[in-house]
């Protein structure tokens, strides 16, 4: 009786699971040698490495890639976001709506145009929570969001507030900039802290980011940003085809200012011409259905224009 069973099973896999009787003669035969991917007779997709430069630099500071890790380390950025193909569209569609105004407060802030792949690999793009309390485009503790004057409590914080976030990140880069002498060495800053990284500069006894043996996740920090800087900078070498109407653009806007409390933002949001859902997703930093205000504080709320609604 078993005998006969096994013989059945056996049939049965060969024959109504032909890739099963392909992948078992492919393992029988050792000489031949052939991956999941081949299990479907000619039609597969065929997988590229992803291009590297012949060099690259970060912030006007060059990458050394004629050491073997960093290009190992590059390369592997490289293919991971090149390969999450559904993750960069979104990156590269959003960068539309969001890098003119990061450009403009850069720029103003005198910080390098680089800075703006920080913000895709911190959040996205989007108004993201870390597992340890960081909130916004620029992932802000709330302890660093106070220190350099955002207010962060539960009616309002500016963590979310995109324009005041990034005054406030780019004077912390420059704090960083000013201790290490290097804005790659900044960038690390930003992930592991100031302390962090000059604890181990101290400790290891070198200068350079690439000389540093870190956590896993601040050593591969500057290349996620440098990965993200190549495949942006030029989007069809990496694979990705995008025309012009495909990509999210900067709304347009007008600010109204406010100096008291708001009682009800669905109402105000009413006389602005407005739902409630817009207003909010025009102020995430606004977190209530009102706006406190005791200290008489100005605000200036942002409202689409007609064409935006």
């Amino acid at each position: 009786m078993k005998s006969n069973f096994l013989c059945y099973a056996l049939v049965l896999l060969f024959f109504v699971f032909p890739q099963f009787n392909y992948a078992f003669q492919m393992m029988h035969n050792g000489s031949k040698k052939t991956s999941a991917i081949n299990l479907t007779k000619g039609n597969f997709q065929k997988i590229y490495s992803s291009p590297l430069p012949e060099e690259i630099n970060f912030c006007g500071e060059s990458v050394p890639l004629n050491q073997p890790d960093v290009r190992e380390r590059l390369d592997r950025e490289l293919l991971v976001n090149t390969y999450w193909q559904s993750n960069m569209m979104l990156l590269i569609k959003r960068a539309n709506k969001y890098f003119p105004v990061l450009e403009k407060i850069l720029v103003e802030e005198k910080i390098p145009e680089d800075f703006k792949y920080l913000v895709a690999i911190e959040s996205g793009f989007l108004n993201v929570i870390s597992s340890k309390g960081a909130k916004g485009f620029w992932q802000l503790m709330r302890g660093t969001a106070r220190e350099y004057g955002l207010e962060v409590n539960s009616n309002v914080d500016e963590r979310y507030h995109l324009e005041k976030a990034t005054r406030v990140a780019c004077r912390y880069l420059q704090k960083a900039k000013d201790r290490f002498g290097s804005w790659t060495l900044a960038a690390a800053a930003y992930n592991r802290g100031m302390y962090g990284i000059d604890r181990e500069l101290k400790r290891q006894q070198v200068d350079t980011y690439y000389d540093l043996l870190l956590g896993s996740e601040t050593q591969r920090y500057v290349f996620r940003i440098l990965a993200v800087k190549l495949i942006m900078s030029q989007p069809f070498s990496y694979g990705f085809v995008l025309e012009k109407k495909d990509l999210y653009t900067t709304p347009l806007v007008r600010k109204v200012g406010v100096d008291s409390a708001i009682t009800n933002i669905a109402t105000f949001s009413k006389k602005m011409g407005i739902n409630y859902k817009t207003l909010k997703l025009y102020n995430p930093w606004l977190l209530e259905n009102h706006l406190n205000n005791k200290s008489r504080k100005y605000y200036e709320i942002a409202i689409p224009s007609e064409k935006e609604r």
